[in-house]
């Protein structure tokens, strides 16, 4: 089991990469998490939501995602209440008092799917979540070390050198857990290391030698391998950078709720193509491509583009570049609307709203939410795309349809586009990690731009960049030590 001194230190990135090594070095084996909090979230071929690292661990397993890797998932809704996802089917939006309740119930849910697991595989990497020494949850904990000693996992302690005070994070962490949570941690593992290991290795003795745990390894602060994120936009992609004139400016709004970011991906592999998240209205200059991403809260993220000057800012832009193209996607397209319902509060307290009205049409929010991987054609090129919906809304359009979805037997249309072509919105989550769509797509704004139009680029190798980490990962850790706490002889 990999645990964590705190969050964002690295966890599922490198559960990722030892799901990676162990498949490669000839084991069955498959990525667990209890519960996930992330609002990057995934639909499965039987229509399970789960969380997005648990997606890439399986991937990195060569495995299809099943929400047993996932059975718990939360996905914030405000400060105080989020909607809760069990065995991949939302049960409705708690409080954090309620959940914490509430929980004792999961218990039953957690384990038995660890248990089908269990008896698929020779290997399970179990990933923890935030710290395992918040003594204020050890009494509900669902995800650290009570999982830890359900499984009988012995747990390696992760540590963020990058934000400074790894050594006294690793301390206090293990201080503060008990005498029996304590003897699970097998190994440490120093994560993000930027600088000349030879300056560290003081440190390292001093912590083995203050804690009685063998420090496994300590993995460099890598670039260049791109492994989609759980829970938000790296820090870099957020700094104002220099606006590239000769390249297509896609501006993405960072809603405080944004969701399913990982859409946007390839994007940033397009070699003409300069990707940014925004968050303040003033950062909006010049864009050729501007998109409204998915949200956990459209009524509230819509309040916010108004009191922030987004909206105005959005509206402007298009009005100032005549070529720019406005894009939403699920919630975004909600919000291009004229008009948005929740008259059953399945996400606010807000019963009605009025969009951006760009778009000719009009949102219900429902209780039931639609959960499903989708294959689709876009009606004016006819290119292909796959992808996903996972949403609440059901929206009635006056316009032309983006896409023609075929779903089984059936088939509907979906999305809109306004009469001037340049606002589109659709509830197709991945659509630009369809490679002929997203070629296609930009090189619309190429011909706006009056830049070349290029040809199809391949999106992300996936399988690639798992190798690559793998093998960073590997390079850089004491595997032999691995594998006999492991209890494996290699």
């Amino acid at each position: 089991m990999i645990q964590g001194t705190g969050s964002g230190v690295g966890k599922s990135v490198l559960t990722a990469a030892f799901c990676r090594i162990f498949l490669q070095d000839g084991f069955n084996v498959c990525p667990f998490k209890a519960q996930n909090m992330s609002l990057n979230s995934f639909v499965t071929k039987e229509g399970g939501e789960m969380g997005r690292a648990q997606v890439v661990q399986a991937q990195a397993s060569k495995l299809e995602p099943r929400v047993e890797m996932n059975p718990v998932l939360i996905k914030p809704s405000s400060d105080v209440m989020a909607q809760v996802i069990v065995s991949g089917k939302p049960i409705g939006n708690l409080n954090a008092l309620k959940y914490t309740n509430y929980k004792q119930k999961l218990r039953k849910t957690v384990r038995e799917s660890f248990q089908k697991l269990a008896k698929e595989f020779e290997v399970i990497v179990l990933e923890g979540a935030g710290s395992p020494a918040e003594v204020n949850l050890r009494k509900n904990d669902l995800v650290n070390m009570s999982m830890a000693f359900f499984a009988k996992a012995p747990v390696i302690l992760v540590a963020d050198i990058d934000k400074g005070g790894a050594l006294a994070w690793v301390c206090g962490t293990l201080d503060l857990l008990t005498k029996k949570e304590r003897q699970m941690v097998k190994g440490i593992i120093i994560n993000k290391f930027r600088g000349d290991i030879a300056l560290l290795k003081p440190g390292l003795k001093f912590l083995e030698k203050r804690t009685g745990v063998k420090v496994l390894g300590v993995v460099p602060f890598f670039r260049g391998i791109k492994i989609p994120e759980e829970d938000g936009v790296y820090c870099d992609d957020l700094k104002n950078k220099q606006l590239a004139k000769k390249k297509i400016n896609v501006s993405v709004i960072y809603l405080p709720h944004i969701s399913n970011f990982t859409d946007f991906d390839c994007l940033e592999k397009e070699p003409d193509v300069d990707l940014r998240y925004l968050r303040l209205p003033e950062e909006l200059v010049n864009p050729d491509i501007i998109i409204l991403p998915g949200t956990k809260n459209t009524i509230s993220d819509l309040n916010w583009l108004r009191r922030s000057g987004f909206a105005q800012a959005i509206l402007s832009s298009l009005d100032l570049r005549p070529s720019a193209i406005l894009t939403g996607i699920c919630g975004g397209y909600q919000m291009l609307g004229k008009k948005i319902f929740d008259r059953g509060q399945a996400e606010s307290s807000q019963k009605e709203i009025d969009g951006l009205g760009l778009l000719d049409i009009q949102t219900y929010l429902k209780k039931d939410k639609i959960l499903a991987q989708v294959k689709a054609k876009e009606r004016t090129s006819g290119k292909s795309v796959s992808g996903y919906e996972i949403h609440h809304g059901q929206t009635k359009s006056a316009l032309g349809p983006w896409f023609e979805v075929s779903q089984g037997k059936k088939s509907y249309f979906d999305g809109a586009i306004s009469s001037d072509r340049r606002i589109f919105g659709t509830y197709i989550h991945g659509i630009f990690d369809n490679d002929e769509f997203r070629n296609n797509f930009l090189n619309r704004a190429r011909k706006n731009k009056g830049a070349p139009e290029l040809a199809v680029r391949k999106g992300l190798n996936l399988e690639q960049e798992y190798d690559k980490l793998a093998t960073v990962v590997r390079n850089n850790l004491d595997m032999r030590s691995i594998y006999r706490i492991l209890g494996v002889k290699r």
